[in-house]
């Protein structure tokens, strides 16, 4: 997001309006102000120095933020790493190098939801229920036995007036009241690989392809407290977790891509060309999907050509990730072109080849590859990227589809003139609080500040707002995207816009306690993210 609290208070320290005279306070007490000495604040000329601040904002703050414009093709980075050291890349299949239309997430939520009117004999009338592209975002949490959909930040709090119950939001007084306040405690939340098991009861959806499984949940919840249907929350739960796992396994999603394949996957011929550089700086190259063979073959064709293969030195099919980088017992099977498994032994991963299973161990074994010299794309973070970072040394890029429609969303002269006054008054709240005579314009400061909140969220998705912000702290989706993911990026495409042997430095952000000596320096944008203007230069 946009480093505007430390601007604020930059402009906050040289604006002066009248008899309000907002000053420095001096640091040896917040209050103790300058050679001014304190001042009660007028009530009469309140609204005529909001009137000022927000003019110098727009005067002078935001054309400077307006030309500086983040760039939705760049790559971010958690962790210093050089290009220059990374000699084999790996890939994930399904919205790593293949991205699919909006129309995939409406078949995968009708085909569960026939599933289980059909299979688990549910009320034929949730059909009236259509899949809302809309409704929810990635990363959220979902409380098992109380079957709610929430938002939770990076220290486990619920962010108020993003939980809902089916499709409506509930009361903040109804959700402190449930949960003591809006903290989650630690031995609550979702395992490691974000799934509810014994002893939890939040499950967290970080696959893309879990959006329709969300709204699922929410729409037959929503069904059933309409009509006073009384019914077990987890049995429901595990229920729709299970259809839209048989939408995968059963191959209904996979049969239905196959059959028309335009229709769902958008053409990127800038896979080929992400893959096809690579492969000439000598670059070896892999694939470990848990998408199945032929799924695989037909995608690939259409999105890179009927060569594709030439261009990947080991393929590997139904992995069953994340089982794949733990579970050392299971051996890697050849897949001949007919699809058929063979029962040779396999002593070397061959080039053109394609495998199925396997495990991670096996393959370091008959690779070699290992260790810093890898990095391995995918967009789940946990099932892609966290054990290879944890357990195996490997560097992790994500892909981020959400990043590009969130930068642009933050590029717009609405969103910087919305963030920039909502930061000032934060600003304002601040420093007013230790006026005594200040309270009644401070209630009214923070009630404009909550809607504003509000608005800010609306931006990007009404329910809950942002897939990395909560109202003032990271999500807790980005807090394990910072820690399992090297790099993180749009789509592969961003690759083209570096050389091979580029280096990705982290922006030093400054900590709490260094912010009064950073904040001169970050007004001037020294620590900036990578901008439009820039990245021009690195192509």
């Amino acid at each position: 997001m946009l480093q505007l609290p430390s601007l604020t208070r930059a402009a906050l320290g040289v604006v002066h309006t009248g008899p309000m005279c907002l000053q420095r306070r001096c640091p040896e007490h917040p209050r103790r102000l300058h050679s001014a000495g304190r001042r009660s604040l007028p009530a009469a000329p309140a609204q005529t120095s909001r009137q000022h601040i927000w003019l110098s904002l727009v005067t002078n703050l935001v054309p400077s933020i307006m030309s500086n414009l983040l760039n939705p093709d760049a790559i971010f980075t958690n962790n210093e790493m050089s290009l220059s050291d990374i000699e084999i890349y790996g890939f994930d299949y399904d919205y790593t190098l293949v991205f699919y239309s909006k129309h995939l997430h409406t078949l995968i939520y009708n085909a569960a939801r026939d599933l289980l009117i059909n299979e688990h004999r549910y009320p034929a009338e949730i059909r009236k229920y259509d899949y809302d592209p809309n409704f929810a975002i990635r990363g959220l949490h979902y409380d098992v036995h109380r079957a709610l959909l929430m938002k939770i930040d990076a220290f486990h709090y619920i962010q108020l007036g993003t939980v809902y119950r089916g499709l409506s939001v509930v009361p903040d007084e109804e959700v402190i009241a449930m949960y003591d306040g809006s903290h989650v405690p630690l031995e609550q939340m979702s395992d490691f690989y974000g799934k509810s098991s014994h002893g939890h009861t939040m499950k967290q959806f970080m696959d893309i392809f879990s959006l329709p499984e969300m709204t699922l949940l929410s729409c037959v919840n929503e069904y059933f407290l309409k009509n006073n249907i009384d019914y077990e929350p987890v049995h429901l739960y595990k229920d729709v977790k299970d259809s839209i796992r048989d939408v995968h396994i059963k191959g209904i999603m996979y049969r239905a891509i196959e059959a028309d394949i335009e229709k769902y996957i958008c053409y990127a011929e800038q896979t080929r060309a992400v893959l096809r550089k690579l492969a000439d700086h000598g670059k070896k190259i892999f694939l470990i999907t848990n998408s199945p063979s032929s799924f695989v073959d037909k995608g690939m064709k259409f999105i890179v050509g009927k060569d594709w293969r030439d261009l990947f030195d080991v393929v590997i099919v139904q992995a069953d990730k994340p089982n794949f980088f733990n579970d050392k017992r299971r051996p890697f099977r050849k897949v001949n072109e007919r699809g058929v498994l063979l029962w040779d032994k396999i002593h070397k991963l061959q080039k053109g080849q394609i495998y199925k299973q396997g495990n991670l161990y096996e393959f370091l074994k008959l690779t070699g590859w290992r260790g810093s010299k890898v990095l391995y794309f995918g967009d789940h973070i946990y099932s892609d990227l966290a054990d290879l970072t944890l357990k195996h040394g490997w560097r992790t890029g994500a892909i981020i589809p959400e990043l590009r429609s969130e930068i642009k969303i933050m590029n717009t002269e609405q969103y910087i003139q919305t963030m920039t006054w909502l930061q000032t008054l934060t600003g304002l709240l601040e420093h007013m609080q230790v006026y005594p005579d200040s309270q009644m314009i401070l209630q009214e400061w923070k009630k404009e500040r909550k809607e504003m909140r509000e608005m800010t969220r609306n931006f990007f998705n009404s329910q809950f707002g942002s897939l990395f912000r909560t109202d003032q702290n990271p999500t807790y989706f980005l807090r394990r995207l910072s820690r399992f993911a090297d790099i993180y990026m749009a789509s592969l495409s961003c690759l083209l816009n570096y050389d091979p042997n580029y280096t990705f430095y982290p922006r030093r952000t400054p900590l709490q306690h260094e912010l009064p000596t950073w904040s001169d320096q970050l007004c001037s944008g020294t620590f900036r993210i990578p901008f439009l203007q820039e990245m021009a230069q690195i192509k």
